[in-house]
């Protein structure tokens, strides 16, 4: 199978008050492969989020290797960082990060635009994207007029705007009910199942990660278990 996320020996360090270093991520290894649905878990403060600033290639590990679909991440310049990112990666926020005051239409074109894609084109295929998240009703409201399982399927049909082979969830269900947190959760598992889609949940929720194929567990910034779950057959 075809690595797409290769980590070696990760360590991540800020540094605090006194030049104090504060190591947050110790000697994290780390194989994804593609069209695996993986989750990483662990308690607040255990660096699940670092981890996925790393993985998306939104922060740079302090030493370590990491190659994101092949290609060796470590000495890129900020430019092709992001490039990487637009093309290969689409990520899902708890928060949502949706462009106040602009429609989802716009916010999920956005993507498109950044990669060159003419204007025409890419409303067109952002209106396409959100008919598939069920959205098509609301496609024209902005983010103030929608509700939080809205926004997050807003949110979802931006990242996958790009078709990227990587998805990268960070407690995309943490703001939202239980019924509307099952709906997204479904969705993930409808990118996963008909797409192919490459998923990394960041999860706090032993429930939503047994849901998954694999399940990669921190503790204070070192992996401490990695074990299957259940996957999407049970559901």
């Amino acid at each position: 199978m075809k690595k797409v996320i290769e980590m070696k020996d990760i360590c991540k360090s800020f540094w605090i008050a006194d030049n104090e270093e504060l190591k947050v991520l110790k000697k994290i290894n780390l194989t994804v492969y593609e069209g695996e649905f993986v989750a990483i878990v662990g308690a607040s403060g255990s660096g699940k989020s670092t981890l996925m600033n790393i993985i998306g290639a939104l922060d740079r590990p302090t030493t370590g290797e990491y190659f994101l679909d092949g290609e060796d991440i470590a000495g890129m310049k900020d430019r092709q960082l992001s490039e990487i990112r637009n093309r290969k990666i689409g990520f899902v926020f708890q928060t949502f990060n949706l462009i106040p005051r602009t429609n989802a239409v716009k916010n999920v074109a956005l993507p498109m635009l950044y990669a060159g894609m003419p204007s025409r084109r890419a409303n067109r295929k952002a209106k396409e994207l959100l008919a598939q998240v069920d959205m098509k009703d609301r496609m024209y409201h902005n983010p103030n007029e929608l509700s939080g399982g809205q926004k997050q399927r807003v949110a979802i049909a931006r990242s996958i705007a790009n078709n990227p082979g990587i998805i990268l969830a960070d407690e995309p269900t943490g703001a939202l009910d239980s019924v509307t947190g099952r709906m997204i959760m479904d969705l993930f598992h409808r990118l996963h199942s008909q797409q192919g889609k490459t998923i990394v949940l960041i999860t706090h929720s032993p429930e939503l990660a047994q849901e998954c194929e694999r399940i990669i567990t921190l503790k204070d910034g070192v992996i401490i278990k990695e074990e299957r779950g259940l996957g999407h057959a049970s559901y």
